[in-house]
C-alpha cells in the first residue's frame, strides 16, 4: 500500500517534468553536458547527462524549476565552453551543437524566436551597411531600409510579448533615425544610443551573458583601431550608462578590467581601477576586490616592484638596494612545488651566460629544512626565505597565486615583464 501511495504521489511530477535534449558533434570530443541555472550572482548546478554513442544527451528538469536563464557546460574551462538558453518552465528545450556552428535550437519557442530575431537583425544590418557602402545619399533608399528595420523590430516585440525573450529583444532595440543621416551622423548616433534601451537592473538580463557581450562589444568593437585614450572614453561611457546598481556595475567593469589584464594592457586596467572600481569597492565594502586591484596595480608593468628585505647568512639588504646588474629576475617558487623543481634547473641553465642578469629566488615555505637543501643547487641565485608560504606578506603584496611566478626588473627595480609561463620567460630573456 505504501509503495502504491508513493507511485501516485510522484506520478504527477513525472508527467509534468521537462527536459533539455541535445545532439553534440562527436568530432569535438565532448562526453558530458552539465546543466546550471544562471543567476546574477553565479550559477547553480541542476543536473548532468552523458552523451550516447550518437552524441545525444537528455537532462531532466524538475517540474519545480523556476523559469529563467539556464546554462549548458560541455567542456573545460567552463567559462569558454558553455551557452545560455531560456527556459520558460513549460516547454522542453532541444538543440544541436557543434564547435564550428555553435548552438541551433530545434524545440522551444523562446529560444527559436531569439535566434530568428538575431538572424533577421543581422540581415537588416548588412543591408544598412551595403546602403552606406554603395552610396549612402539616396534618401528614398534610406527611408526604405530603416522602415524595414523598424517594422522587423516592432513585429518581434509583438511576437515576444509575455515571453522571457521579450527582455532581450527590447534591450536590443536598435537606433532608428527619424530623418536622413549621412554615415558619420548615423555612426555617432548609433554609439550615442547604444545603451539607451538596456535596463541594467533587469534580473533576466543580469542572469545571462547579454550584458557582458553588449558591454564588451561596445568597448572592443565600436571604434576601429582604438588608442588607450579611446578605450578610457568608452569605459567611462559604460560606467555612466549603468545607473543605480553598484553590483552589476562592479561586475561588468571587473569583466573589462580582467580583459585588459589578460591582454597585458596595464595602463587601461589601472585606469578602470582608479576611475571606477576602487571607489565602488569602498562604497560596497568589497575588501577582496580592493585588495586584488591594489595587488595588480603594485605589480603592473612600468611600476617599481614592491620592496622587501633579503636576509642571508652573510648580510641583510633589500630588493631595492641590490646593485651591479642591468636586470633582475624575481622568481617566486617553493621547494614543495613540482613545477618549480622542474623549471628552476632550466632557468639556471638559461641565465648561466647572462652576465647582465641576477636571479632573486623567493622561497614560499612552511618550514626551512627542504628549502635549505634545495638552494644549494643554485649558488649563484640570491635567495630569500618566505615563511608562512601563501600567507607571507610579500607573497600577498605580489599577488602570487601559483608557483613558479616570474617578474623581470630593470636596474632601478621597475617591472618590465611578467612572463606567465616558462616559454614566455624564455622568449623575454632571449630578447635582452
Amino acid at each position: 500500500m505504501r509503495q502504491l501511495f508513493l507511485l501516485i504521489f510522484i506520478l504527477p511530477f513525472m508527467v509534468n517534468a521537462q527536459s533539455v535534449k541535445g545532439t553534440f558533434s562527436l568530432d569535438d570530443g565532448y562526453t558530458h553536458a552539465f546543466l546550471y541555472q544562471s543567476t546574477p550572482q553565479g550559477a547553480n548546478y541542476i543536473n548532468y547527462g552523458k552523451l550516447d554513442d550518437s552524441g545525444k544527451v537528455e537532462i531532466p528538469i524538475d517540474s519545480a524549476a523556476a523559469p529563467g536563464i539556464y546554462k549548458i557546460i560541455y567542456a573545460i574551462p567552463p567559462e569558454e565552453n558553455h551557452f545560455d538558453f531560456i527556459y520558460d518552465g513549460k516547454e522542453s528545450v532541444a538543440f544541436n551543437f557543434s564547435a564550428e556552428k555553435g548552438v541551433e535550437f530545434t524545440e522551444s519557442e523562446e529560444n527559436k524566436l531569439w535566434n530568428s530575431y538575431l538572424h533577421s537583425m543581422d540581415m537588416v544590418n548588412q543591408t544598412i551597411g551595403n546602403y552606406y557602402a554603395k552610396d549612402g545619399k539616396n534618401k528614398d533608399g534610406f527611408q526604405s531600409v530603416f522602415k524595414v528595420l523598424e517594422e522587423r523590430q516592432a513585429a518581434y516585440e509583438a511576437s515576444s510579448e509575455g515571453k522571457l525573450v521579450s527582455a532581450f529583444i527590447k534591450a536590443n532595440r536598435p537606433y532608428i533615425p527619424k530623418a536622413y543621416e549621412d554615415v558619420k551622423t548615423y555612426t555617432e548616433n548609433l554609439k550615442k544610443h547604444y545603451f539607451s534601451q538596456i535596463d541594467f537592473s533587469n534580473y533576466v538580463l543580469q542572469s545571462s551573458s547579454f550584458l557582458v557581450d553588449r558591454v564588451s562589444a561596445y568597448v572592443f568593437q565600436m571604434v576601429e583601431n582604438p588608442t588607450n585614450e579611446t578605450y578610457k572614453s568608452l569605459i567611462n561611457d559604460v560606467a555612466a550608462a549603468i545607473k543605480n546598481d553598484d553590483t552589476i556595475k562592479i561586475y561588468l567593469l571587473e569583466v573589462l578590467w580582467q580583459r585588459f589584464v589578460t591582454i597585458q594592457n596595464h595602463e587601461v586596467a589601472n585606469f578602470i581601477s582608479d576611475e571606477h572600481l576602487f571607489e565602488l569597492a569602498e562604497k560596497t565594502n568589497n575588501k577582496v576586490l580592493a585588495e586584488m586591484l591594489t595587488t595588480f596595480k603594485n605589480t603592473s608593468i612600468g611600476t617599481k616592484a614592491p620592496n622587501f628585505e633579503i636576509s642571508s647568512t652573510e648580510n641583510t639588504t633589500s630588493l631595492h638596494n641590490l646593485e651591479g646588474s642591468e636586470y633582475y629576475l624575481l622568481v617566486f617558487w617553493s621547494s614543495g612545488c613540482s613545477h618549480c623543481l622542474n623549471e628552476l634547473p632550466k632557468v639556471k641553465e638559461m641565465v648561466s651566460g647572462m652576465n647582465n642578469l641576477k636571479v632573486v629566488a623567493f622561497g614560499l615555505e612552511d618550514e626551512p629544512t627542504q628549502w635549505s637543501e634545495e638552494i644549494k643547487k643554485y649558488p649563484d641565485f640570491i635567495h630569500n626565505l618566505g615563511l608562512g608560504k601563501w600567507n607571507n606578506p610579500v607573497v600577498k603584496t605580489y599577488g602570487v597565486a601559483a608557483t613558479p611566478m616570474y617578474f623581470l626588473l630593470d636596474s632601478s627595480k621597475t617591472i618590465i615583464a611578467k612572463p606567465y609561463e616558462y616559454a614566455d620567460l624564455e622568449s623575454v630573456l632571449k630578447s635582452l
